[in-house]
């Protein structure tokens, strides 16, 4: 079977940024996925489809087919007040390069990196660490199935590798 919409693939792959590794899968714990409903980048999956099982591949996903360019928006200045806990700020935390777990408005979990630490402000960019950025995958196809109404319905896999109810 081929991986097309609505099937669940699982493949093994290296991920590569600039000649970096970024991060790396293999066959003990490979990534499942449904296709066609938007759980993976755009560039990724459509490189994947019409592959099978036991196919290798090499595939190059340009910044807007990935997780598109930086936005200039997302780097805001934070009053430090924003990061008191229980009424004490946290200095050791507010290190240029740390990486600071928040919420948006509606508690959603955003990553944001310190650029700047400045007396009453902390400058941070919210942006995809992988924004902006070309993105060099290679594995393995190790398995393609139908995926069943009910994971089409529910939009993500069941079993192994994927959701439990």
């Amino acid at each position: 079977m081929k991986i097309d919409k609505h099937t669940v693939a699982s493949v093994t792959y290296t991920l590569e940024v600039d000649g970096d590794l970024v991060e790396k899968t293999d066959q003990s714990n490979p990534l499942t996925f449904l296709v066609g409903v938007g759980m993976m980048i755009p560039g990724f999956e459509q490189q994947l489809l019409g592959k099978q099982a036991g196919d290798t591949y090499t595939i190059t996903v340009q910044p807007e087919e990935g997780y598109g360019d930086p936005d200039p928006q997302a780097i805001v200045d934070l009053p430090k007040d924003v990061f008191k806990i229980e009424g004490e700020l946290q200095e050791d935390m507010l290190v240029e390069g740390n990486i600071i777990p928040m919420q948006d408005q509606n508690g959603n979990p955003l990553q944001g990196v310190i650029l700047e630490v400045k007396e009453d402000t902390v400058k941070l960019d919210f942006n995809h660490m992988l924004a902006g950025k070309t993105l060099n995958f290679s594995g393995e196809v190790l398995e393609v199935r139908k995926a069943t109404q009910e994971e089409i319905s529910h939009g993500h896999v069941h079993g192994p590798g994927g959701h439990h109810h």
